[in-house]
């Protein structure tokens, strides 16, 4: 299989993991004490991938771009197993930079270049907002 290895190790109390890939660790648990659960580093991914592929095509596109952020909110269903059903993401995006590229730079990661969100299940409601503070 190609493409991603990684490995996650039960620290041997309650339900927290160390999670390794390569030289990369992040810390997992089922109960968010000890670092993002399992669910919210699903939700950091689909934001994080996101995120970076507005960013590239922006910067591709020679906008002027001075920064940008991303905010998630997601709705889970109430029975076990809990699934996310439904996804609000909003980015603020910082420069003198059109709305219409924006949406444009959203539209490519969503519907081409994010592996995370097309790693997903693809029945989840998904709404995606903006603001651009010039």
């Amino acid at each position: 299989m190609a493409g991603l290895t990684l490995e996650v190790r039960w620290r041997g109390e309650g339900l927290a993991f160390d999670g390794t890939s390569g030289e990369r660790t992040i810390v997992l648990d089922g109960d968010a004490q000890a670092g993002v659960s399992p669910v919210e580093a699903v939700a950091h991914g689909l934001a994080g991938c996101m995120a970076i592929d507005v960013v590239d095509i922006l910067q591709k596109g020679r906008m002027p771009l001075r920064g940008l952020s991303a905010r998630l909110e997601a709705e889970r269903a109430p029975a076990p197993p809990k699934r996310v059903v439904a996804v609000k993401l909003h980015f603020t995006v910082e420069g003198d930079v059109p709305a219409d590229r924006v949406q444009r730079a959203i539209d490519l990661s969503h519907e081409t270049y994010c592996s995370v969100w097309h790693s997903l299940r693809q029945d989840i409601a998904f709404d995606c907002t903006f603001d651009v503070v010039p």
